[in-house]
C-alpha cells in the first residue's frame, strides 16, 4: 500500500531545487474532462480562486489553459499551454495538451518535455480512441502515468469493470488510490485508500468536507449518512480489488508498468486534491535526459542546458511577440546568462525569461531542471533548438510527420502575399501545420493532420495577422520526404518536378496522388527513402 502520511513537502526543503519539480502533462479523449481537470488542480492548489469549466457561462467560462479565442468558443484545447505552480514546497509544472486528434503533433511534441502524465478516462466511455494512442507515445517515452477516471457522479460503468477494460486494453497494471463510494446519481463521496479515510459531503451533491478516518474499508458499514446499500456495494467491491490488484510499488510506476487510479469529479471537485497529492508524493521529480552521440544528460549537472519543445507567436496580441518554450535539463539558469545554440553556431543572451501561467507571464530570475521557461524571441529559436551553457548537444525524440491533409492557400487579397509569407512561417514554427513549397507552383501548401488544424490556421491568420485565406483542393493525397545521396535525390526532383515540393528547412518532399503511386516511387527508386516521421532540423 502507498504510505503518503507525510505531505509532500516534509524534507522537501533539504532537497536540491530540482528534486522539487514535478512536470507533468494531462492527455486525455476529447470531453473526458482534461480542461476542466486542470483547471480544478489550479484551484485545489490555490492559484486560482475560480475555476472557470468549459461548459460554463460568460466570466466564468474563461479558462486559463485555453486562452487562444477560438479555444474559449469552441470548448477545446487546440494549443499546449504551461502553467507554473507551487505547493507544499512542490513546484508543479503542468502542461495542458489539446485533446483533439487534429493536434497530435502539438501533444506528441509536448510529452517529450515532461516527466509523468495524467491520463484522464470518462467514467462512463473508459478507453476512447486518442487516450489509447497518446497513452502509447507516453508508453515509447516510459512516461510514468497517474490515471484519474473522471465523472464519476454521472452515469459510469461500475468500477472494477472500468479498471478490467483499462488494464486489460492498455497491458497495464493498476492500483486503486481512491475508490467511490457509488456512481451517477448514488455517488455520496470516496474512500482515501492511502490515506484511510473516507471523504463525504455533509449535503447531496455538496462538496466532501467530512472525513471519516478507518483502519480497514470494512470499518466503514454502519456509517451514518451514507445509505446502507450504497456503503455496503462500495466496500465490498473496493476489498475484491484490493484482493485482485497489485499493491502500489513505485519502482514498478516510475518504469511505466503500473498506474495508480485516482477516482473523482473534476467537476464537483472530488478526487482533484488527492490527485496533486499523489503528484507531489510519488511522481518523478526531472529525469536523465538522451542526447545524440550515446550522451545523457542528468538533471544534477551543474552546466545548464535545455531544449525547444514549442514556439508561440502572438500569445499578447498587443505585442507581436514570439515565445519559445524551453525545458531545462540540467544546471541552474540565471537571467542575463548566454547559452549556445548549435544550430545558430553561436550564443544568445537570455535577457527577460518568462514563467507562464496559460497566456500570463512573470519574469523569471532563475530556474532548475524540470522547468519550463519561455524565451522571447525574433524568429532565433525553433522546434528542436538545444542551448547549453558551453557544450554542444542535441536533445533527440523531437519528429515532424508527415501530413495527412494537403490544401493549396490562396489569398483573398493580392496585395498580402508577404504578410502571408510571414504568418505561415510562425505558424509552421508553432507546429499549427506543415508549409510546403511546390517546385512548379508559387501557391504554397499547407498540409495538417485533421481537417480542424485548417479552421484554426484561417481564424488566426485572419485574426493576428489580417490576412483571410481560402483553401483549395489539390490532387495530393500524402507527402514523404526524401532521403537519400545527394545525386539520387536529385535525379528523383528533375525527373518529378511537378510532384515535388521542400519543406520550411528546404528538405525535399514528394508529393503522392495516390497510395499506388507512392508504392511505385518507393518501387522504381530503391536507393531513395520515402519518409513519414523525419527528426527536427
Amino acid at each position: 500500500m502507498l504510505e503518503t502520511t507525510q505531505t509532500p513537502a516534509a524534507g522537501a526543503a533539504e532537497l536540491p531545487d530540482f528534486a522539487r519539480r514535478r512536470t507533468f502533462a494531462i492527455i486525455s479523449h476529447p470531453d473526458a474532462g482534461k480542461t476542466t481537470l486542470t483547471e480544478k488542480l489550479l484551484l485545489a492548489s490555490g492559484a486560482i480562486r475560480m475555476a472557470g469549466h468549459v461548459k460554463a457561462r460568460g466570466e466564468r467560462r474563461r479558462t486559463r489553459s485555453d486562452w487562444m479565442e477560438i479555444e474559449q468558443q469552441r470548448g477545446i484545447s487546440v494549443t499546449s499551454s504551461v502553467m507554473t505552480f507551487e505547493r507544499d514546497g512542490i513546484v508543479f509544472n503542468l502542461l495542458d495538451t489539446p485533446g483533439h486528434s487534429d493536434f497530435s503533433e502539438d501533444t506528441y511534441r509536448t510529452l517529450s518535455a515532461v516527466d509523468a502524465a495524467v491520463m484522464v478516462i470518462d467514467a462512463a466511455k473508459g478507453i476512447e480512441s486518442q487516450t489509447r494512442k497518446l497513452f502509447e507515445v507516453c508508453r515509447l517515452r516510459d512516461i510514468p502515468i497517474f490515471t484519474f477516471v473522471n465523472k464519476v457522479d454521472r452515469e459510469s460503468l461500475d468500477p472494477i469493470a472500468l479498471m478490467d477494460e483499462v488494464s486489460s486494453t492498455l497491458a497495464l497494471d493498476l492500483t486503486p488510490l481512491t475508490w467511490p463510494i457509488g456512481m451517477g446519481v448514488d455517488f455520496r463521496g470516496l474512500i482515501d485508500i492511502a490515506n484511510k479515510r473516507a471523504l463525504l459531503a455533509t449535503e447531496r451533491g455538496g462538496p466532501l468536507v467530512r472525513e471519516v478516518p478507518f483502519e480497514t474499508p470494512e470499518d466503514l458499514i454502519g456509517l451514518d449518512g451514507v445509505e446502507e446499500r450504497i456503503l455496503n456495494e462500495a466496500v465490498e467491491s473496493l476489498t475484491l480489488a484490493l484482493g485482485v490488484l497489485p499493491p502500489f510499488d513505485l519502482s514498478a510506476f516510475r518504469e511505466g508498468h503500473l498506474s495508480p487510479v485516482f477516482f473523482g469529479s473534476a467537476l464537483k471537485e472530488a478526487g482533484v486534491a488527492e490527485l496533486l497529492f499523489g503528484l507531489g508524493s510519488v511522481g518523478p521529480s526531472p529525469l536523465p535526459r538522451s542526447a545524440a552521440g550515446d550522451r545523457t544528460v542528468e538533471p544534477a549537472e551543474d552546466l545548464v542546458s535545455g531544449f525547444v519543445f514549442k514556439v508561440q507567436a502572438n500569445m499578447d496580441p498587443n505585442h507581436r511577440d514570439r515565445v519559445a518554450f524551453v525545458r531545462l535539463c540540467s544546471g541552474r539558469f540565471k537571467r542575463g546568462m548566454k547559452l549556445f545554440n548549435p544550430r545558430e553556431k553561436r550564443n544568445m543572451a537570455i535577457a527577460n525569461p518568462i514563467f507562464f501561467f496559460a497566456q500570463e507571464r512573470e519574469t523569471v530570475d532563475e530556474a532548475v531542471a524540470g522547468d519550463i521557461i519561455g524565451i522571447p524571441n525574433h524568429g532565433m529559436l525553433r522546434v528542436g533548438d538545444t542551448l547549453s551553457e558551453g557544450e554542444s548537444i542535441k536533445f533527440e525524440g523531437l519528429p515532424d510527420f508527415a501530413p495527412e491533409i494537403l490544401r493549396r492557400v490562396l489569398l483573398s487579397d493580392p496585395m498580402k502575399a508577404k504578410q502571408l509569407q510571414k504568418a505561415l512561417q510562425d505558424m509552421a514554427e508553432e507546429g499549427v501545420v506543415q508549409v510546403l513549397k511546390p517546385v512548379n507552383d508559387p501557391a504554397p501548401i499547407v498540409g495538417v493532420v485533421g481537417t480542424l488544424q485548417l479552421d484554426v490556421l484561417a481564424a488566426r491568420l485572419e485574426k493576428e495577422y489580417g490576412v483571410p485565406i481560402r483553401y483549395e483542393t489539390t490532387s495530393f493525397v500524402t507527402a514523404r520526404w526524401i532521403v537519400g545521396e545527394r545525386a539520387e535525390v536529385e535525379r528523383f526532383l528533375e525527373l518529378n518536378r511537378s510532384s515535388t515540393a521542400r519543406d520550411r528547412d528546404e528538405a525535399p518532399v514528394y508529393l503522392a496522388r495516390s497510395q499506388w503511386v507512392l508504392d511505385r516511387a518507393i518501387e522504381e527508386y530503391p536507393k531513395l527513402k520515402f519518409v513519414a516521421v523525419k527528426e527536427r532540423a
